[in-house]
């Protein structure tokens, strides 16, 4: 897994990344989802690698990165403070300019990345989201029946309870997650996350911010007036359900974005399990030729 990538935990400013990174070319970042770990790039990561340089760290409180005490306000688990994470991250790796790709809550740190660090991020690319500011914003029943994980993972201590009674069956170990599906190294790495009580707690952290300071941070952007100044792709798995609840994907991203496009892959939710070579080529295709030897 990650042939030829480094391995290394880097302090980005009081908290440690877990992170790998290899390739050669320009420099793109790629962002997990929740449950997930960095791991669940392995498939994708070594094919953007023959033409860029590739950087999976696990975001704060996921996998095996630091999980700062929280507050109040769930601020330390916001996306301001996980894309402040990346930026310091890829500035101690060399990079000061660079593309991001993040997946599920990895999405919602790429997109804070790109409005409050425009100078740094070169291209956006966003997988099977919409900004949580739009996401509630326009919360109906449907959302609520089949999203109810967001504001159950938002309530004090109940959620942490009922995932650790019984993690495997939580997060659907035999059924939708399996060594085959997976990986046998990316399972593993993420089923010792899921039995982790600090891991699952500080995921339960990055919800609970997704509710108030992520949300207010939407608001205010959305309010002033403020877009993402590069290029974005947003792209949507056709088995995952951005279609059935939003329609027009590419729309609803539309007034964030003056320079958007999108694409489908033939995927479930974890298209970078399930669907490597084509969100790669669908990544290549967005991102440019990057570096060739040929």
């Amino acid at each position: 897994m990650f042939d030829g990538f480094a391995l290394e935990r880097i302090d980005v400013g009081g908290v440690v990344l877990r992170v790998r990174h290899g390739g050669h070319g320009p420099p793109v970042v790629l962002l997990h989802g929740h449950p997930r770990t960095h791991t669940t790039w392995h498939r994708v990561a070594p094919l953007l690698a023959e033409r860029y340089t590739v950087v999976c760290p696990d975001l704060r409180g996921y996998g095996e990165s630091d999980k700062p005490p929280t507050t109040a306000d769930h601020a330390p688990y916001g996306k301001r403070a996980m894309a402040g994470d990346v930026r310091a991250l890829m500035t101690a790796l060399g990079h000061e300019r660079f593309a991001v790709v993040g997946h599920d809550r990895g999405s919602y740190v790429a997109f804070r990345l790109a409005m409050d660090h425009p100078a740094a991020v070169t291209a956006l690319a966003v997988l099977d989201s919409v900004p949580i500011g739009e996401a509630l914003a326009r919360c109906d029943a449907e959302f609520a029946r089949d999203w109810y994980h967001w504001f159950f993972f938002a309530q004090p201590d109940i959620p942490e309870r009922a995932i650790l009674a019984d993690p495997d069956r939580w997060y659907g170990v035999g059924d939708r997650a399996t060594p085959e599906a997976m990986g046998a190294e990316n399972f593993a790495d993420f089923r010792r996350a899921v039995h982790d009580p600090a891991t699952v707690r500080a995921m339960l952290e990055d919800y609970r911010a997704g509710l108030g300071v992520d949300r207010a941070a939407d608001d205010a952007d959305r309010a002033a007036g403020r877009v993402v100044a590069c290029p974005v792709l947003v792209a949507w798995s056709t088995r995952d359900d951005m279609v059935d609840l939003y329609g027009d994907v590419v729309g609803v991203w539309r007034p964030w974005a003056p320079d958007v496009r999108g694409a489908a892959v033939e995927s479930g939710h974890h298209v970078a399990e399930e669907a490597p070579e084509q969100l790669a080529r669908v990544l290549l295709g967005f991102l440019g030729p990057g570096h060739s030897d040929g």
